[in-house]
């Protein structure tokens, strides 16, 4: 079944858009650009992000030789959410997503050649778990993972007891302490941002969370706060996978924990850590220096 993707919003190639039904019910949208025959790279987005952002990375990838599929999570861009109130962030648990990454690859199945992994954020943390699970890519690549929450020490104890007492009291989808139902990005100032150096590329992100309010998201409910802690700590107790890795991270990493990043690479064996110097969150998505040496990067890792 088609779905809405503004071509001329994401700034890049046509794709084709596509409802899926997930095994659990879910109704999640999908985009498919169609390219070379050098394998399929599955770009996972980040919280809070629909597949029209990565519509000028994916004409990249595709010029490059490769055919690309995204998706937007449950619960974000135009994918059904789990609350009456839609700008709240909920999942329970963090197994959903990986609901909705089997309900892409059986959809990009006869896309042919290898798989690739290119996750950014929370599609590096949701990316992780399914190379944890036994799902296979060639080769993975990701761009500031999530693979730990920046929380203080003395407020972790709370914030992992906080979801199963809301859970008791039926409040779970409760936006968590902290935060509201505003978007960091249509609501957002340049000058504050922590997402990217490029004032250009912020003004992309503006235009595209102003100009369709459904793709508009908030902060998480207790429930999603208490799964990515959850997620995260699992995932730091596992050994790394046996696959090539490359991961991008800015040393102005200020939206997931950076300290996370080089512990977990520092016991992945054939991985590489790229540092870049003064770049924020969204590496693929930073000045033009920042994001050409990493994408340069991730081609050559993917190509090799």
């Amino acid at each position: 079944m088609s779905a809405p993707y503004d071509q001329a919003l994401a700034g890049g190639p046509a794709a084709s858009a596509h409802w899926l039904r997930t095994r659990d019910g879910v109704r999640i949208r999908v985009a498919l650009w169609q390219g070379g025959t050098r394998g399929l790279i599955v770009a996972l987005p980040g919280w809070t992000e629909y597949v029209e952002k990565y519509g000028v990375l994916a004409g990249d990838l595709v010029a490059a030789g490769y055919a690309v599929v995204s998706v937007d999570w449950r619960g974000q861009g135009l994918s059904d959410r789990a609350l009456p109130d839609p700008m709240r962030s909920h999942v329970g648990d963090f197994a959903e997503y990986q609901v909705d990454l089997d309900a892409v690859l059986a959809f990009a199945a006869k896309v042919p050649g290898p798989r690739y992994l290119l996750a950014h954020s929370m599609g590096g943390c949701i990316g992780l778990r399914a190379l944890m699970r036994g799902l296979a890519f060639r080769r993975v690549a990701f761009s500031a993972p999530l693979w730990g929450v920046p929380v203080a020490a003395w407020q972790r104890p709370l914030a992992m007891v906080l979801p199963k007492v809301a859970g008791r009291l039926g409040i779970s989808g409760w936006l968590a302490p902290g935060t509201g139902r505003h978007n960091i990005v249509a609501e957002g100032v340049f000058q504050a941002n922590r997402l990217t150096s490029d004032r250009a590329q912020w003004d992309r992100m503006v235009d595209q969370a102003r100009s369709n309010p459904a793709f508009a998201l908030g902060g998480p409910s207790i429930a999603f706060a208490g799964a990515v802690l959850a997620e995260c700590e699992a995932l730091a107790a596992l050994p790394s996978p046996e696959v090539p890795c490359l991961t991008g991270m800015g040393t102005d990493e200020r939206v997931v924990d950076p300290g996370a990043i080089p512990e977990r690479m520092a016991r992945w064996r054939g991985s590489d850590l790229h540092l870049a110097q003064g770049g924020r969150h969204e590496l693929l998505m930073e000045r033009p220096d920042l994001r050409a040496a990493f994408l340069t990067r991730v081609l050559a890792h993917f190509g090799g």
